[in-house]
């Protein structure tokens, strides 16, 4: 295995400056193509008869971060650096710099500029603006993409390993480097997808999410309103669960362990989880049965995905009255006491009141669950 690797780090460091010593061409990307197969890279396109030469803007999925170099392959594009520091590495990776570090405002003018020259490659962009191991479901399309030109062509992108999975959270791009030259073979499906004209008078988010409700019926998956934020938070609390509520008894002091309330003395550590989440889901939907929100935890084991489940509509349940009280511990008289005290000293902004019907559109909904995460992060940071 380590001799495998060393030589595919070889032959890609030769990959390396062949693409950068031949020009764009056909000739540079069948070499290329050849030298990656022995890589074990190898890419198949459905069709190449249904890619629009005509388009200047390529919308894709992202699975890894490689994507733009296998696309790249098969025709010439370029994508812009959205993160990370220009130079050598930028460029080495395959990324096209702008000169931009503003807003999203600045980067969609100067892509503006960019396509009017037709002699310029097409832009290959991804609004996902983060990577999914591309078996789930969709993120939310960023919007920005679909301001540049009134007409996309969308590429469906799959790929399969065996053994490892194509994509890890979190992990960088020379971590997946060498997964992909330590593995025995990689394989890219990309499929093209008919072009996307704009409507009439068609707004750019109506416009993004068109078009990835397209994508994700082409891939057989969910098109959710999950952001690369929403994945970044999610991380965030993934870290931090690993490092407090669970760790094992050896690892931590006494006084640092985390105290159970007496009323879950002797159950399993599994059903403690689930309680423990069905209070953070409770605190954000108080209206909904508690019962109704462990069971939805039991299938999903996920906070955001239960109260998304709730809030939208797929799982059912009767609304408690304000009066039947709920099941949450009740403060006690210290947390009373530091809670008005800090209401004496500090002064607590008026917020909106909290719904008590379900908003008629998604968007709204999902916009009143995140006023309510804000809510919750301002008192607990008070």
């Amino acid at each position: 295995g380590l001799c495998l690797l060393v030589l595919r780090l070889f032959i890609g460091v030769h990959v390396f400056l062949v693409s950068c010593a031949l020009p764009d061409s056909v000739l540079r990307r069948f070499i290329v193509r050849v030298m990656c197969s022995v890589l074990g890279l190898f890419v198949r396109q459905s069709d190449p008869r249904l890619r629009d030469v005509s388009v200047r803007v390529y919308i894709a999925n992202h699975v890894t971060q490689f994507d733009h170099n296998v696309i790249n392959l098969l025709t010439s594009c370029n994508t812009p650096a959205l993160n990370g520091a220009p130079g050598f590495i930028c460029w080495s990776r395959g990324f096209m710099e702008l000169g931009v570090t503003g807003s999203r405002a600045e980067l969609v003018e100067s892509l503006k500029v960019y396509s009017s020259h037709r002699e310029n490659p097409p832009l290959l962009l991804f609004p996902e603006e983060a990577a999914t191991n591309g078996r789930a479901g969709l993120l939310r399309f960023s919007s920005w993409p679909f301001s540049i030109l009134d007409v996309v062509q969308p590429v469906a992108l799959q790929v399969q390993r065996p053994l490892i999975t194509v994509s890890v959270a979190d992990s960088s791009w020379i971590t997946e480097l060498l997964w992909t030259f330590f593995v025995p073979f990689t394989v890219y499906q990309v499929r093209w997808m008919p072009s996307v004209p704009r409507r009439a008078e068609e707004l750019s988010e109506d416009f993004a999410l068109r078009v990835q409700e397209l994508l994700a019926m082409e891939l057989g998956v969910v098109s959710t309103r999950l952001t690369a934020a929403d994945k970044t938070e999610h991380m965030k609390r993934l870290r931090h669960t690993l490092l407090l509520p669970f760790a094992p008894a050896s690892s931590q002091p006494l006084a640092a362990r985390p105290r159970m309330p007496s009323s879950l003395t002797g159950v399993a550590p599994e059903d403690v989880r689930i309680t423990a989440m069905a209070q953070r889901v409770k605190e954000v939907l108080p209206h909904v049965p508690l019962e109704v929100i462990r069971v939805d935890l039991a299938q999903t084991n996920c906070v955001d995905t239960t109260i998304a489940n709730l809030l939208e509509g797929r799982v059912s349940f009767f609304p408690e009255s304000k009066e039947s009280g709920t099941d949450l511990p009740a403060p006690s008289t210290s947390e009373a006491a530091a809670a008005s005290g800090i209401q004496g000293s500090v002064a607590v902004p008026s917020s909106k009141p909290a719904t008590k019907q379900f908003a008629k559109s998604p968007v709204e909904r999902h916009l009143s669950l995140q006023e309510r995460k804000r809510a919750l992060y301002d008192y607990a940071r008070r």
